[in-house]
């Protein structure tokens, strides 16, 4: 870390609080996939899934002339939610992004980006010049259009594009996203500070007339006959939150030395498989936003090996509807995995259901929270979980079950 004339490790005063970084990582905010197939991928997520398309991006126009390549059918991306954030989640046509160039110079690497919230503005750019000072490499910054999340891109040690963000649009009771009208507010470059606020871009929009009812407007395309909770939904589950992410690394050292010192991870815990370190990182109170395992164990998991990353995780609401939600797969007939519980620390009753393109999504509705002390539960004091047998119908409550991110707003 930088040091100062005395030789001592220089601190930044961010929001009153002295902190190693001028920034702090709140949580994982939204991720994305690059995929061969959107149509495929798109009904997975969204009508399988249950996230909700919320803006459409084509990204056509960004071809220079002759314009499109013949070989490219699909150029729209897609943004999903399962909350109020205009996005959580995001599918990038990869033939497209491919053809544009300039992004990931490994193939494997199908993660669009691993994105993180910030508390402010002021730590975004603040976030931009340190990790410049650093040394690490900025894909781009400015402030995105859909999604209104101002941002720079950098990346990890193995190639992957993370984001750091601040103010994600949020999207209401009616449904809709912003407007296409008030994407003049969208910026390529290191904002000036302070940037007018929110409020006073839909005033100054209503003001020159700009209808802010007409934004894209989430559709549910299936019927709503399952009884969750007590509200009909289209699936007997509603995703409530993303997370964990888990890579696979070539250099487990180098990935862990960067989401510790320039990210400001914390790892909660490493575990040893097969003569192997794995590593969990967390963003808050959760046991881990984000797992890295070593390139040598991938292959031998069970699990597909398309991708840099072993897969992505979205919790449902409780582990009645966690097992509802695997029935539900099963049915349509998704394929279903499982991992040993020694790889998974922090959670327990979980399954991977494997996507069109060959991800693996992991499916879960408990995952162990940290106190003050920063110190996870003792492995002896944990929930086991046999792996291959069957799982019981209820479970007896941990200390923690129910803490730590809550969903906000009506389940549908």
């Amino acid at each position: 870390m930088p040091q100062d004339a005395a030789g001592l490790p220089v601190r930044y005063n961010v929001g009153g609080v002295l902190l190693e970084r001028p920034f702090r990582i709140q949580r994982l905010g939204h991720f994305g996939f690059n995929v061969d197939d959107v149509e495929a991928s798109l009904e997975f997520y969204s009508g399988v899934l249950g996230l909700r398309v919320t803006d459409v991006l084509d990204l056509a126009p960004r071809f220079p002339a002759p314009g499109v390549p013949a070989h490219i059918r699909q150029t729209k991306a897609y943004f999903l939610n399962h909350g109020t954030d205009h996005h959580s989640f995001a599918l990038f046509p990869k033939p497209v992004l491919d053809a544009l160039g300039g992004r990931n110079e490994r193939s494997d690497i199908l993660v669009n980006q691993i994105s993180w919230q910030v508390g402010c503005l002021q730590e975004v750019r603040d976030a931009l010049d340190w990790q410049q000072q650093q040394g690490n490499k900025i894909h781009r910054i400015g402030r995105d259009m859909p999604g209104s999340n101002w941002h720079n891109y950098p990346y990890d040690a193995g190639g992957h594009v993370n984001e750091i963000y601040y103010g994600m649009e949020q999207i209401g009771w009616n449904l809709r996203s912003k407007p296409r009208t008030m994407y003049e507010r969208g910026f390529k470059s290191r904002p000036d500070l302070p940037q007018v606020s929110e409020y006073e871009e839909l005033r100054l929009s209503e003001a020159n007339g700009v209808d802010l009812s007409a934004g894209h407007r989430i559709h549910e395309q299936w019927p709503l006959d399952h009884n969750v909770a007590g509200v009909l939904l289209a699936r007997p589950f509603k995703v409530d939150k993303i997370g964990p992410v888990r890579l696979w690394a070539r250099d487990i050292d180098a990935e862990v030395d960067c989401y510790t010192r320039l990210f400001g991870l914390r790892i909660t815990e490493e575990a040893t498989w097969k003569g192997h370190r794995c590593v969990f990182l967390r963003a808050n109170s959760e046991h881990h936003s984000l797992a890295i395992y070593p390139q040598a164990l991938q292959g031998k998991l069970g699990l597909p090996t398309v991708s840099s990353c072993l897969s992505f995780g979205l919790r449902v609401g409780s582990y009645q509807q966690l097992r509802d939600c695997i029935a539900f797969l099963e049915k349509r007939g998704v394929e279903i995995r499982h991992l040993p519980q020694e790889l998974l620390p922090g959670m327990d009753y979980t399954a991977f259901a494997i996507d069109p393109q060959g991800h693996a999504v992991q499916l879960y509705a408990y995952m162990e929270n940290i106190g003050w002390d920063g110190k996870p539960r003792p492995p002896g004091a944990r929930r086991q979980v046999t792996h291959g047998a069957p799982w019981p119908e209820a479970l007896e409550p941990m200390s923690d079950e129910g803490d730590g991110e809550v969903f906000l707003g009506p389940l549908g």
